[in-house]
């Protein structure tokens, strides 16, 4: 999508570029809704949410929703969505492999960091992130809709997988003894061990802690209160301060959905050249029988 321009808020609160990072910025997307409301699958809006709900009560005109746990999980294995499953889903949506994909959702784009990542995963071109995603739309009172768009399918090949962006516990292990800095991105009392999950989360560990040498840099130090990401600038200070280097980092988290927006800044933003997203997160590694668990901080 190479006729994106900064944004005009971009220059003026020293968010991102959308010129140079794959950030678009709430008014670029207010600008353009007449086309993606169009048929054209050549752009393409979508929504991603783990409560299917929200995209049912109202969602920006044009967006198609996609149900993280539904349409990005496979059915009979904790793993993500096979090849084959996600070229049907994007094709289901007039999606086509040069389509260029705007993501957005919510719990500031917790889940639609991680399409985006599983996009990239599945060597999908372009992708963007809207900045600031659901919250910051609804907040602002830009314009929504419940009317819900139908595109005509298309074809979409089946992807081959990308494994430079993804860690397994084989990965994980590997990294305890070599330069590659592991980032936990849950809260601290998650990190710590004193919880083994958020409240009200299902999908757990058995043991709570940490994976040793694992540096606590939470998920939402990377965004502001109004959701959007912080700087360049600011964020790039974040990770120097907290000791992640640049020879290779692996982020985790629970299931590996607030791990996405660390990857995100880490690897999109910020230009890291070896950063990996560990999805099988805390709920492999604190149930795997023989991993080595750390506890406080």
């Amino acid at each position: 999508m190479s006729d994106v321009p900064p944004s005009e808020d971009s220059r003026s609160t020293g968010h991102p570029s959308t010129e140079t990072t794959p950030l678009v910025s709430p008014e670029w997307v207010e600008d353009r809704l007449d086309e993606f409301r169009t048929d054209d699958p050549g752009l393409r809006l979508v929504e991603v949410d783990v409560n299917p709900s929200f995209y049912d009560d109202s969602h920006i005109p044009g967006a198609v929703g996609i149900d993280w746990e539904m349409d990005l999980q496979a059915e009979d294995v904790r793993d993500v969505v096979s090849p084959a499953g996600f070229a049907e889903l994007l094709e289901s949506h007039g999606v086509g492999p040069d389509t260029t994909l705007v993501v957005y959702g919510d719990n500031a784009n917790w889940f639609a960091t991680n399409f985006y990542w599983l996009a990239t995963y599945y060597s999908h071109a372009d992708v963007r992130i809207l900045d600031g995603g659901r919250e910051y739309w609804m907040e602002h009172d830009m314009p929504t809709t419940d009317e819900v768009p139908s595109y005509p399918a298309v074809s979409y090949p089946t992807p081959t997988a990308d494994e430079s962006v993804r860690a397994y516990r084989d990965d994980v292990m590997r990294a305890l003894d070599d330069e590659t800095t592991i980032v936990d991105a849950r809260l601290p009392e998650e990190f710590r061990g004193d919880l083994i999950a958020p409240p009200g989360m299902d999908e757990t560990a058995v043991r709570g802690g940490h994976i040793p040498g694992a540096t606590n840099v939470v998920w939402s130090t990377n965004v502001g209160p109004d959701r959007r990401f912080k700087s360049r600038e600011t964020l790039a200070s974040i990770y120097e301060e907290a000791g992640v280097s640049r020879d290779g980092v692996i982020a985790y988290c629970r299931i590996g959905e607030r791990s996405s927006i660390t990857w995100f800044v880490l690897s999109e933003l910020l230009g890291y050249e070896q950063v990996r997203n560990y999805d099988g997160s805390w709920t492999e590694w604190g149930s795997l029988v023989g991993a080595s668990i750390a506890r406080g901080e």
